[in-house]
């Protein structure tokens, strides 16, 4: 504790970033109520004193005066502020209503990313599609990250058994459709990349990416090589393919399947991958001879996920780890020692698979949930089958395909209900919104990126600050949410489940710290300002594994269907190659955080990243001016924004970032609507899914530029 220029005191404490996968520890610095100073936690295990951006603009969240502090209702076009016993009981009322008229199915809900940032949401917020009992939820899972759980559910036995790289100690890290220089890792929490990557530099090793675009990740790495996208899967096949076919392979005793593998990746050679991808043949039997050669983790991320081949990809990706014997070895991916096991603790479900469909196209739910790109369509026509909706913590009008023609269904709801800050482009559809304190009143912990660290590593973050008299925690709405709709619909809670409900998050983190036989508490945590460090990972298979027989299944059948339909495609895939058509893919800003950090100052300075990025190639045989205004026009929608020239970008490629475009009316987000841009997903189609997950497809969407018409 120090005095201040005033002669107050200022006090330093310490805190998780909970605004992306990284998980940074911070040291914050405060005067009273007064924040003096945001800085990476130097002595935090994990994150080793890293910040970027959005960690400094934590306070910008806090202070924001848009940030809905009390709950509102509709008013006509307007909100106003009401109390919160209201507040439960019309949204309790809205969704009850709709069920009792045209029963349970017909209430949706939607849960957003932030979700997974909040434990509280983590421990309480699923009570409540529980509760509404309806086979239409939704999350954000589907948007851009499912076909990494369908590989570890088919392949592991667990949709949460997904093994990160190694980066401490690889030799070789090979990154496909990944930017963790601008994510900080996703779907592997790797705070400090950029200090990871001198340090793999300095033990020798190498960075090798493949992506269309010259990402910050790409522009830093040893060697980039661009692939043309939606035909990713062509060439991680080949990589397995090349190891097979001249006799690298070395699995573990507990990998099975390998003869049905090389049966069914025989005839994606180099040669064919070549053709269609545009990586040339020799770099990729050089890149499978280095992978197999030990030492080497292979990760793919969002661009590869988001197209139409997704699952393919990710399920090349965890046999190439497979047969080369880089999977569960120190410098290959392995998986966590989470000091609180989501795994093997049953916290979270196994998975499964088609249970329920939706009603229009019969897609099949995974793990509970439907695809959000069926949303829309399940909400129209004469089998309207979705008549309410209760978002929580998600925007899925800025962030889901074809937002406009969602948002244009939303209006004509019967009830709809937000649990968000914000009105933002999705809850200005809302007859309620409930909104939860932010994240500097609320206390953390990391139960989902504990489990996909780089580092086994315990943090227990408490609030900044206390919550304002009349605020409340997502814990206590999805509560006392709960509570409401079960005495309206008479039933009476379990109470098992009742007492689970009514505890708080800290003490659900407490006593699963308590049971977990590591000596561990959240008052020993509090007494550890940048948590516990557990060690390095280690072999944990096939202990770990929760298929039948404990063992890697190389070729599971819901897989391997997937690839007569690759087979299909290659000969479009090959003409599309040698045209002249444009293909779209999305990008990421270390400053973007999907569709909500718009709002603050502090990130939408400085010059702006809204453009379509188009090689200058394209833009001259299209007699396209740089930062002219052009068209872009998809199947499903057309939009204008600035173009911008770069060899960033492959030719024949395209690229806009999602999360921009507020300006709709009734936002309010006064710094937001005033950022210029528009949002990729409004190109994309929801009819477009990847083949086995039902993934929405956002990468490799043809598109059409031309410069804009002055009206």
């Amino acid at each position: 504790m120090t005095s201040g220029a005033g002669g107050e005191a200022t006090t330093t404490r310490h805190i998780t970033c909970v605004l992306c996968e990284a998980s940074c520890g911070l040291q914050v610095a405060l005067r009273g109520d007064e924040i003096v100073s945001i800085k990476g936690h130097a002595e935090d295990p994990l994150s080793r004193g890293h910040i970027c951006p959005k960690g400094v603009a934590l306070q910008d969240l806090h202070t924001d005066p848009d940030r809905l502090r009390r709950p509102v209702k509709r008013v006509g076009d307007e909100f106003v502020e009401i109390g919160w016993d209201e507040a439960i009981e019309l949204a309790a009322d809205l969704l009850h209503g709709v069920q009792k008229r045209h029963g349970r199915d017909a209430v949706a809900t939607y849960l957003g990313n932030p979700n997974v940032h909040s434990v509280g949401a983590l421990t309480h917020v699923t009570a409540i599609p529980r509760t509404l009992r309806s086979r239409h939820v939704f999350s954000a899972t589907s948007v851009d990250q499912l076909p990494h759980h369908v590989v570890a559910w088919a392949m592991y036995g667990h949709q949460f058994l997904l093994p990160v790289p190694d980066i401490d100690r690889t030799r070789l890290l090979v990154l496909v459709g990944t930017n963790p220089m601008a994510s900080n890792g996703s779907l592997w929490t790797v705070p400090d990349f950029p200090g990871r990557l001198r340090e793999l530099r300095s033990r020798g090793g190498r960075l090798v990416v493949l992506d269309p675009r010259r990402t910050e990740t790409a522009a830093v790495a040893d060697s980039h090589h661009f692939v043309r996208p939606g035909t990713d899967a062509t060439v991680l096949l080949a990589l397995v393919n090349v190891v097979l076919a001249e006799g690298l392979a070395r699995p573990a005793a507990y990998v099975t399947g390998i003869d049905e593998l090389r049966v069914a990746v025989a005839d994606f050679t180099p040669e064919l991958a070549e053709s269609v991808s545009g990586v040339a043949a020799e770099v990729i039997r050089a890149l499978a001879r280095d992978v197999a050669a030990g030492s080497a983790a292979v990760h793919g991320r969002m661009g590869v996920s988001t197209q139409e081949f997704g699952v393919l990809c990710q399920w090349a990706i965890q046999c190439l780890m497979a047969i080369t014997g880089n999977l569960d070895q120190p410098g290959g991916t392995m998986f966590t020692t989470p000091a609180i096991d989501i795994v093997g603790r049953g916290l979270v479900g196994r998975g499964h698979r088609g249970r329920t469909h939706s009603a229009v196209r019969g897609l099949p739910e995974f793990g509970g949930e439907l695809p959000v790109s069926v949303m829309a369509e399940e909400m129209e026509g004469p089998r309207q089958a979705i008549r309410g909706l209760i978002t929580i913590g998600g925007n899925p009008v800025s962030s889901t395909p074809a937002g406009g023609r969602l948002s244009e269904r939303m209006a004509e709801l019967e009830a709809v209900v937000a649990i968000d800050p914000y009105v933002n482009e999705t809850t200005r559809h809302a007859q309620v919104i409930l909104p939860p304190t932010g994240p500097l009143e609320r206390d953390h912990y990391d139960l989902i990126f504990h489990t996909l660290a780089v580092r086994n590593t315990a943090r227990w973050s408490p609030a900044l600050f206390e919550r304002g008299e009349d605020q409340r925690h997502e814990w206590e709405i999805a509560r006392d949410v709960v509570l409401a709709l079960g005495r309206l619909g008479g039933r009476r809670m379990p109470l098992k489940q009742l007492v689970r409900l009514r505890a708080s998050p800290r003490l659900t983190i407490d006593v699963l710290l308590r049971s977990s036989r590591r000596g561990l508490s959240v008052r020993r945590l509090e007494r550890t300002p940048g948590g516990v460090d557990l060690g390095a990972l280690e072999p944990r298979l096939p202990e770990r594994l929760r298929t039948p027989e404990r063992t890697v299944v190389l070729a599971p059948a819901v897989v391997t269907d997937g690839l007569s339909a690759l087979r299909s495609r290659l000969p479009a895939l090959r003409r599309a190659a040698h045209s002249d058509d444009l293909l779209l893919i999305g990008r990421r800003h270390q400053r973007d955080n999907n569709s909500w950090m718009h709002n603050t100052e502090r990130l939408t300075r400085g010059r702006p990243r809204h453009q379509l990025l188009m090689h200058p190639d394209d833009l001259a045989s299209r007699g396209i001016v740089d930062g002219s205004v052009v068209t872009v026009t998809s199947e499903v929608s057309s939009l204008q924004v600035e173009v911008r020239a770069t060899d960033e970008v492959m030719p024949g490629v395209v690229s806009l970032p999602h999360g921009y475009g507020h300006r709709r009316p009734g936002v309010r987000l006064s710094r937001a609507v005033e950022v210029p841009g528009v949002t990729m997903n409004d190109l994309t189609d929801p009819a477009r899914v990847e083949g086995v997950s039902g993934n929405a497809v956002l990468n490799g969407v043809p598109v059409v530029v031309t410069p804009a018409v002055a009206v």
